[in-house]
């Protein structure tokens, strides 16, 4: 993604990059550092935590929900869809859809809210 976007470092400066163990390198520390970009991992049971490593396990579990939300609930894993334009049509209708029922709930402020379940289809 950063040698294809050149600009992309320049114009959102100081990003964090999360990884996984797999991308532990001294090359890829210094590449991330010529670009002004910190890389978060996780460290190796030998190794001393690097600084902001206890963010780790909120975010997997976040990034965990978001997949499994959009491939159980969402029904992305059978999408039926024929073409790589037809998976992101469908992918992004029934995220909008999500979004649109959340949308629904958060602004019409009743007391008993329509359960995205019911989007389930």
């Amino acid at each position: 993604m950063l040698t294809s976007d050149q600009d992309l470092p320049a114009t959102h400066p100081g990003q964090t990059i999360v990884g996984d163990k797999g991308y532990v390198s001294k090359h890829l520390d210094a590449f991330m550092a010529e670009q002004g970009l910190d890389l978060l991992w996780p460290t190796y049971r030998n190794r001393s935590p690097r600084p902001g490593e206890h963010l780790l396990k909120p975010i997997r579990q976040l990034i965990e929900s978001v997949n499994d939300t959009l491939k159980g609930q969402l029904d992305l894993e059978r999408h039926r869809a024929r073409t790589p334009a037809g998976v992101l049509a469908r992918v992004g209708q029934r995220i909008l859809a999500m979004t649109a029922a959340i949308w629904h709930n958060r602004n019409t402020r009743r007391s008993v809210t329509r359960s995205p379940i019911a989007y389930d289809h």
